[in-house]
């Protein structure tokens, strides 16, 4: 079990944007939870996030928050955990919610060799109908990978990848993540890259260029340092963007502000 959420950091000196969180995970389950989630991000000038589903029910709850606060901005698919008996009708409805206005990503999707919810097999045709789905409507691919990069890497060039990837909580090393940048997939970092263990992944955070990174929290999940641990909430992104100003050697403002930046670009926030 999770300790409780740590107090405040002090805020950021410019606006950021959380680029995926799960608000239904952190307990958000009205408008009034919503809005509550976003105040105490905002006070640390945290204004803007995405929160993500992983099945149905999150995906049809993420819409709804996105329609509640006009802070937040929704992303819907079926986790790679959730792919091994999925319907046409799951499809139909996952592709109707995803046509939202205030949806601004498929995903997020992908592949999981972790965990042994669902086989492969059911994991990579899945991933590679949400391919299809983000290249339809023309909204960026948001992927899920864990122990499972060449695979996810080999999928993206065999279908074709959308106009706009990003790899949520990268957890490759500096050599993926070059292959990442040289394939124009933008890379989001979340509180691991803080973790004193995170050698190969604080490599890939300096190398990555300014254009081509997000920050999130992935919460209520990975917390950063100094909170590993404890609840996570879009409030809590100021350790992450200060971690990643500090491998980086520039002020937590600049990262700050390049996030922000890059997700209005990518996710076309003031569309």
């Amino acid at each position: 079990m999770r300790r409780p959420a740590p107090e405040p950091p002090e805020p950021l000196g410019v606006p950021t944007v959380d680029s995926h969180t799960h608000l239904d995970a952190c307990g958000c389950a009205s408008a009034e939870d919503v809005r509550a989630a976003m105040d105490r991000a905002a006070a640390v000038n945290v204004t803007r996030a995405v929160t993500i589903a992983d099945d149905l029910d999150g995906a049809r709850f993420a819409v709804r928050a996105a329609h509640w606060d006009d802070r937040v901005h929704a992303a819907v698919a079926l986790h790679p955990t959730r792919t091994a008996a999925v319907t046409d009708a799951e499809r139909a409805e996952i592709e109707a919610l995803a046509a939202d206005p205030r949806v601004v990503a498929v995903g997020e999707t992908g592949l999981d060799y972790h965990w042994d919810h669902s086989p492969p097999d059911a994991q990579q045709r899945e991933f590679r109908w949400h391919i299809d789905l983000a290249k339809r409507l023309r909204k960026p691919l948001m992927i899920h990978d864990r122990d499972a990069h060449a695979d996810v890497l080999r999928i993206l060039r065999e279908e074709g990848a959308p106009e706009a990837v990003v790899f949520h909580c990268f957890s490759g090393d500096a050599a993926m993540a070059r292959e990442c940048v040289d394939a124009g997939y933008v890379l989001s970092f979340a509180g691991p890259v803080t973790f004193k263990n995170s050698r190969d992944l604080q490599e890939a955070a300096v190398l990555v260029p300014e254009e081509s990174f997000l920050v999130e929290t992935d919460a209520p999940f990975l917390t950063p340092h100094p909170h590993r641990g404890r609840a996570n909430e879009p409030y809590c992104l100021p350790w992450t963007v200060r971690g990643i100003a500090a491998l980086r050697g520039v002020m937590a403002e600049d990262v700050a502000d390049a996030a922000r930046r890059n997700a209005e670009r990518i996710f076309a926030l003031d569309a």
